[in-house]
């Protein structure tokens, strides 16, 4: 007889396992104090100041507006396509939020000339100086949410923020190459 709460075997080597630390346990663990809870709790949070920030400035985009703007104005997205991939949107909700800003008149959607499948997105005069915004906000925002610390802690604290999201990309992408063997 089989156990239906045996999970399955771990696909981490035994190299791995021992390199992973034990820092949470699951007899005290408290939702609260783990990692991925206070992240969330503080983009919630700088997401929300940034929003009303930007509902003070009449005529400014909304809080999911500016990105696709700041990726426009950066030039690392021209296209729906990387647009979405950027902003990590699927290019059905890419195409909505385009349709917002077009009609505030913040970009324009231009056939590409070499590939008529290709729709490149531009902005607009208007898109450029409400683009042009955004670190301003951005970086006030954030400093805010900074109160109390040194450059040092703010060079270690992003370095450690480095370490996380580095782990992270990691471990997705070990579970991409297990999925394609596994296929």
């Amino acid at each position: 007889m089989t156990d239906s709460n045996a999970r399955p075997p771990s696909r981490r080597s035994a190299e791995d396992a021992k390199s992973v630390p034990d820092f949470y346990q699951a007899e005290n663990y408290r939702a609260e104090e783990s990692v991925g809870y206070m992240m969330r709790r503080i983009l919630a949070a700088v997401s929300q100041q940034v929003e009303l920030q930007m509902l003070c400035e009449p005529g400014s985009p909304t809080y999911p507006q500016w990105i696709p703007l700041h990726k426009l104005q950066m030039g690392t997205a021209t296209t729906v396509a990387e647009l979405a991939r950027e902003c990590l949107l699927d290019t059905g909700a890419m195409t909505r939020l385009l349709d917002r800003l077009e009609a505030k008149g913040l970009c324009r959607r231009v056939r590409s000339l070499a590939d008529r499948r290709v729709v490149n997105i531009e902005l607009t005069d208007e898109g450029r100086t409400a683009a042009e915004q955004v670190p301003h906000l951005l970086c006030r925002v954030q400093n805010e949410h900074l109160a109390g610390f040194s450059r040092e802690e703010w060079e270690q604290f992003k370095s450690y923020l480095h370490r996380i999201l580095d782990n992270a990309q990691a471990l997705q992408a070990r579970g991409e190459k297990n999925d394609a063997s596994s296929s």
